[in-house]
């Protein structure tokens, strides 16, 4: 197979979303070991675009970075050793890569085989790109790290996002009870809609106060964050005895203070548990397309936008908060 011209956006610079731009890059077929992808949708990350402003936990490797964590798209050809997906397969990429090497924004990309699933041949491209990491990040953080069990309360905040869309639908499937908080009134039917059982806006209500009050006194028994800083401490007033507290995020930027209310169990919650081996990869997969099938996995789509060189503009769309569930971007 010779090389084959895919069509990538970059980045020379930190910055806003106009740092990001379409070009032609040249690849070489598949190596051993890895798959070449007909990219059909990419899904967006609140990661994505952090790596982009240069405010992500590991830097980019400028000039020429790549960027993007989740595609969904059908193999075109493999690399010698590959026994695990053959050419017309449809698959989804897993996230365990580094971004400015092996970032999924283009039409084509190469990857290594332990970064790519297989996707049910009938979950279109548009879902399949919507709920790799978004799902697989609330089912690591909810049942391998905080054990939730039937009848737990779930304190979910920032529920409007990828995750937190999702984490409300993993915590009913285990028959848990979620609590969404949201910052604007006009949020509230939507996630209701999509499964919570309570939400609480925080502009005009109290969320530990409101919290009790659901809960009968009792508090939260799981308190799922992506906003960390200062709040974070004021978030224990809402939990139950013995709660566990699941940070997953630092959207506040400032450091985080840890609720005095102990006993607590606090767990910085890094999604590599699942990714970082074909075990966690496989058993996330079964979790995830099992969903998928039954119905009870259903991702929000906020927005689909069409060509690469519309990028910018869906990382402006998430970087107001003004959506609900997954940016989707279509090559």
């Amino acid at each position: 197979m010779t090389s084959i011209t895919a069509h990538t956006v970059l980045f020379d610079e930190t910055g806003g979303p106009e740092v990001l731009k379409v070009r032609e890059l040249e690849l070489a077929a598949p190596a051993p070991g890895e798959v070449l992808i007909k990219v059909e949708a990419l899904g967006l990350n609140r990661a994505d675009a952090l790596f982009r402003a240069g405010t992500y936990y590991y830097p980019a490797t400028l000039p020429a970075s790549r960027n993007g964590y989740e595609a969904a798209g059908v193999i075109e050809a493999v690399g010698e050793g590959v026994t695990a997906f053959a050419p017309g397969d449809t698959v989804l990429t897993t996230g365990n890569l580094e971004l400015s090497a092996q970032g999924v924004y283009a039409d084509r990309v190469v990857l290594p085989q332990h970064a790519v699933a297989r996707r049910p041949a009938d979950v279109d491209a548009v879902t399949a790109a919507a709920v790799w990491l978004t799902y697989t990040t609330a089912y690591g953080a909810l049942h391998l790290r905080a054990g939730m069990r039937p009848g737990d309360h779930v304190l979910i905040t920032g529920a409007s996002s990828g995750v937190g869309t999702a984490a409300l639908q993993v915590v009913r499937r285990a028959g848990a009870t979620p609590i969404a908080t949201t910052r604007t009134e006009d949020k509230r039917q939507q996630l209701l809609d999509l499964g919570a059982e309570h939400v609480i806006v925080t502009d005009t209500e109290d969320i530990p106060k409101e919290t009790k009050r659901l809960t009968e006194g009792r508090g939260a028994d799981i308190i799922l964050d992506a906003i960390g800083g200062p709040a974070f401490q004021t978030l224990g007033e809402a939990a139950a005895e013995d709660a566990t507290y699941i940070l997953y995020g630092w959207l506040d930027g400032r450091p985080t203070t840890i609720p005095m209310t102990w006993p607590v169990t606090v767990h910085g919650y890094n999604n590599a548990i699942v990714t970082d081996t074909e075990d966690g990869r496989r058993r996330a997969a079964a979790y995830l397309n099992s969903g998928l099938r039954d119905g009870t996995l259903r991702p929000r789509i906020a927005k689909v936008f069409e060509g690469l060189t519309h990028m910018p503009d869906a990382h402006r769309l998430m970087e107001t908060n003004t959506h609900i569930g997954k940016i989707v971007v279509r090559p």
